[in-house]
């Protein structure tokens, strides 16, 4: 028989796959294309001409490579209010396809309790960190709220929600995002812990590839992979700040969704979020 505390990780995890699943409840099933690039080139040549022609193919590889090196392709589906529901925010736009993989980069929670910043490695999650520097850039998460806290069984505080502004809550907390949707990355396979303390990763429904703006830091303890599989993106660790999401999480929750899920007590409201190079 199994023990209160591994029920209570069962249905916090349950609680937790269910809130994210909620915006594509109302989706339409589809693949997700996959653009495959291909190409041949035949070269006949007369024996004169053969080294030359092998010698210009050799500079022109190197200069692709260079142009290549250190990049990386992201692929963004389209989101909206017909297919995700209606917390889906138009950015009028998408990231670029072609996004750096090497550098890092600071993210700042400038929030009502204070600041949190978490530092991100692009080489280990270059799509997500450019959907963060796109959606910081069109001011996507700022007069925004943490909308979700759990303080049983795992312990996260969840953000993200564009349409968590303002005072109270309503019922559609947790189910908005942006215009578009991505693949997960940087996932800790093998690892136990999936996702230690400090951890800022991103949320996403139970469907594969539908990563978006939600995400939330792990408090308190580290989450073992029995509790949370490693299903979603780690975006990065948090360097600073810690002491106030433990302080929310202390605070405890509202208890909405039962078994210590709810909203936090202590409300944390966003002012700005940032993404600078490091």
């Amino acid at each position: 028989m199994s023990s209160i505390k591994d029920r209570q990780r069962a249905a916090a995890r349950a609680r937790l796959e269910k809130e994210m699943a909620e915006r594509a409840a109302a989706a339409k099933s589809r693949r997700r294309k996959q653009a495959i690039i291909g190409s041949a080139l035949a070269v006949v040549v007369v024996a004169g001409a053969a080294v030359w022609i092998v010698s210009v193919l050799k500079k022109d590889d190197k200069k692709s490579t260079a142009n290549a090196a250190g990049t990386v392709a992201c692929s963004w589906t389209p989101e909206d209010k017909t297919t995700g529901g209606p917390g889906i925010k138009d950015t009028g736009g998408t990231p670029p396809t072609t996004v750096p993989n090497v550098g890092k980069a600071t993210l700042t929670l400038d929030t009502a309790l204070g600041v949190i910043t978490a530092a991100v490695d692009k080489s280990k999650s270059p799509c997500t960190a450019a959907a963060f520097e796109y959606l910081a850039s069109k001011k996507f998460w700022d007069n925004t709220k943490c909308h979700r806290l759990t303080t049983a069984g795992i312990k996260v505080l969840q953000c993200g929600d564009p349409t968590a502004t303002g005072k109270g809550y309503r019922e559609t907390d947790g189910q908005g995002g942006p215009n578009f949707k991505y693949a997960e990355e940087n996932l800790p396979l093998g690892q136990d812990p999936t996702y230690p303390k400090a951890t800022l990763a991103m949320a996403r429904t139970q469907t594969p590839g539908t990563t978006g703006s939600q995400f939330f830091i792990v408090w308190g303890e580290d989450i073992k992979a029995d509790s949370l599989p490693a299903e979603y993106t780690i975006l990065g660790t948090v360097t600073k700040g810690m002491d106030i999401v433990d302080k929310v999480g202390k605070a405890g929750s509202d208890n909405a969704n039962g078994q210590g899920d709810g909203h936090p007590k202590l409300e944390v409201n966003i002012k700005t979020l940032t993404m600078a190079a490091a």
